[in-house]
């Protein structure tokens, strides 16, 4: 699955967003430095959602898998 990566110019620089990611969103003076800016915001997103979902287990068993989606 590939996700889609937006960019908008504005006045200080440029924003960026990750239409399939809530939350994964950035700014930067250049397109450069948002599009470096959005990979550390996805990672820290995906992060933050992993360890609110192994909080949320407690310290009962679970089954954790690779997951790959492939979309037309």
């Amino acid at each position: 699955m590939k996700l889609t990566a937006v960019f908008k110019k504005v006045r200080e620089g440029y924003i960026g967003f990750v239409e399939e990611l809530p939350g994964a969103n950035t700014q930067g003076r250049t397109l450069t430095e948002t599009r470096a800016n959005l990979k550390e915001a996805v990672a820290l997103v995906l992060e933050a959602n992993r360890t609110l979902a192994e909080e949320s287990f407690g310290k009962g068993k679970v089954i954790r898998e690779p997951f790959e989606l492939d979309v037309s």
